[in-house]
């Protein structure tokens, strides 16, 4: 008799694997991020990614993020990030204590809604913007609140998707 297989993906790699298809749905030109809420039990519970509002038109707002132009003419003003979005896409009630799999570290607006709402880790693919203000705020705030946060590490293993 054949025992189970071994190359099976982790949790961490199945929902950060969700977070950056996610991603994929984002029409930012320059920077694309996905996320997704995962319930204590490891079921997913809700995802996003960045974009506008709903009825605000993605051809008409701008995509821009020109320095020097005015703030009105790029996307900063108009953008939802994608841990707000999948927290607003939640359906279900309480997200306390769930994780959420994002592929670039929350900003400081973020890391409020995160905390308001309870989620309770954070698992990041990226952290490029580590040496800003915003990211030592966001960083400051989840510490205070008790929301802990580490980096995913990838295994190493290519997975592919077969459609």
């Amino acid at each position: 008799m054949a025992g189970k297989r071994n190359d099976y993906i982790t949790w961490d790699e199945y929902f950060m694997g969700v977070a950056k298809l996610s991603a994929n749905r984002s029409k930012d030109p320059s920077t694309q991020v996905g996320a997704c809420i995962v319930s204590g039990d490891n079921k997913i519970l809700s995802m996003g990614y960045n974009g506008f509002p709903m009825g605000c038109s993605d051809d008409e707002f701008p995509w821009g993020k020109e320095d020097g132009a005015d703030p009105y003419d790029t996307k900063y003003f108009y953008a939802a990030h994608s841990e707000l979005n999948a927290i607003l896409n939640y359906r279900g009630g309480s997200l306390e204590g769930s994780k959420l799999y994002v592929t670039l570290f929350p900003c400081n607006e973020c890391a409020k809604a995160i905390i308001q709402c309870g989620i309770k880790t954070v698992i990041y693919a990226c952290d490029k913007y580590a040496d800003t203000s915003a990211t030592k705020a966001s960083k400051r705030m989840l510490n205070a609140a008790g929301v802990r946060y580490y980096e995913y590490q990838p295994t190493g293993r290519k997975i592919e998707i077969q459609v």
